[in-house]
């Protein structure tokens, strides 16, 4: 128990001190706070949203396509299951 709340005060001070670090640590200077993509206009943002927007739909697409998947497999083995409980051959016995 106490080497537990040893750790959480450690990781809260090392968060503490992370936040207060990092907002000066990426304050870059010399790019006139542009950030790190550079000068944007109206073509790079469109762009942008346009991938965001295709993004999330093949993303749907994806994890529907691998939940099918798997739910086949799943019905598969329940119908190979009541096929083996049905046949004879394997209830064992003599």
């Amino acid at each position: 128990m106490r080497r537990r709340t040893r750790v959480l005060i450690a990781l809260l001070t090392f968060t503490v001190l992370l936040l207060a670090v990092a907002p000066p640590a990426l304050a870059h200077i010399g790019n006139d706070g542009r950030g790190w993509y550079g000068e944007t206009d109206d073509k790079a943002i469109t762009d942008a949203m346009f991938m965001t927007i295709a993004f999330f739909p093949t993303v749907i697409l994806v994890l529907t396509l691998i939940q099918w998947r798997l739910e086949k497999r799943k019905r598969a083995k329940l119908i190979a299951a009541k096929r083996r409980a049905a046949s004879a051959d394997w209830r064992g016995g003599w």
